[in-house]
C-alpha cells in the first residue's frame, strides 16, 4: 500500500529538555536582545543574557529548531 507521508507528523530529535538546567555561554545576541547559546548546535534563546557571559540556564520551551530558556541563579 501507498503511504501517505504527506499527512505525517515530521519526528524531530532535541537534545534539551524543558525543565532542565545547562551551563553554556552566550555566543551571539538575537534581533530582539535576546542572548544566543548552544548545546550541541541546538539554540536557546535567554532574555536579558548579554555575550560573552557564562551562565546557567534552565529551558522553558522548546520547537523545531529552537528552544526558549531563562538564568538561573
Amino acid at each position: 500500500m501507498f503511504e501517505d507521508s504527506y499527512n505525517r507528523q515530521e519526528e524531530f530529535s532535541c537534545p534539551v529538555e524543558v525543565g532542565t538546567e545547562y551551563d553554556v555561554k552566550i555566543e551571539d545576541q538575537g534581533k530582539s536582545g535576546d542572548g544566543i547559546a548552544r548545546v550541541d548546535g541546538f539554540v536557546i534563546f535567554i532574555p536579558g543574557a548579554e555575550v560573552g557571559q557564562e551562565v546557567k540556564v534552565k529551558v522553558n520551551a522548546t520547537r523545531r529548531k529552537f528552544a526558549f530558556g531563562e538564568i538561573v541563579e
